[in-house]
């Protein structure tokens, strides 16, 4: 069965940064009962839902695994989970994904990806690049970062992006999402982008990797401060 995957991206009220900080806190093990859920992950931020190593009080992350599209689409729409964030939050957006594309494992585990299935030409895609830096590795893996990373911002084509991560400095995520697969590939094969990877991989700065292209079937909300509204036809 193929995987479909939910993405909370969330900036927590200032009178609820505790609550916040519990989510965190307390990760997957809050999420135990939620029908259809293989795994989960929760996850903090940087500054201003970016991908500084200075850490935001208020922005946090979500990704979670469903066994097929009811299961994630009942979560998105209809879970308790959901409304407490709506709830507890200044902004919230909620990614409904179905993966195409995927490789690479996240703490042992995978996501199952429909690979006879692509993006059609002019649609949106999303991506999820996430790795565990290597301790000895991490000076080196962030040299490379911040270009990269304002690279990321700037990149023609990109809709949405996010720094999200387990750990400061070694278990970091990258969601973002595109106006089509050309605008992807051409930010992910060119520039400091291009170098950061190939720098990576030379020097074997990552002890466990994913990479994963999803086909998005809703994104609703607000993410730094935009608005966002699509739904697949």
């Amino acid at each position: 069965m193929v995987d479909n995957v939910v993405v909370l991206l969330a900036k927590v009220a200032s009178t609820a940064r505790l609550w916040g900080w519990s989510r965190i806190v307390g990760g997957p093990v809050l999420l135990r009962g939620v029908p259809g859920l293989r795994w989960a992950k929760v996850m903090g931020s940087g500054h201003e839902g970016g991908f500084g190593l200075r850490p935001s009080p208020a922005h946090q992350g979500v990704f979670a695994v469903f066994d097929g599209a009811a299961a994630a689409l009942a979560f998105a729409e209809r879970s308790e989970c959901v409304a407490r964030y709506r709830a507890q939050c200044d902004e919230l957006c909620v990614l409904r994904l179905t993966p195409f594309s995927s490789r690479g494992s996240w703490a042992g585990r995978a996501v199952a990806a429909d690979t006879a299935s692509t993006v059609a030409a002019g649609l949106p895609m999303a991506a999820l690049t996430r790795a565990s830096i290597r301790p000895l590795a991490a000076a080196r893996f962030w040299r490379n970062a911040p270009a990269s990373q304002l690279s990321l911002a700037g990149a023609d084509g990109c809709w949405l992006a996010a720094g999200l991560g387990e750990a400061p400095l070694f278990r970091q995520a990258t969601l973002s999402m595109w106006q089509n697969v050309a605008a992807m590939n051409a930010y992910a094969r060119s520039g400091a982008h291009l170098q950061a990877i190939q720098a990576a991989t030379a020097e074997r700065h990552f002890s466990e990797s994913m990479f994963v292209r999803f086909a998005p079937l809703s994104v609703q909300g607000t993410w730094q401060g935009s608005e966002h509204a699509w739904t697949a036809p």
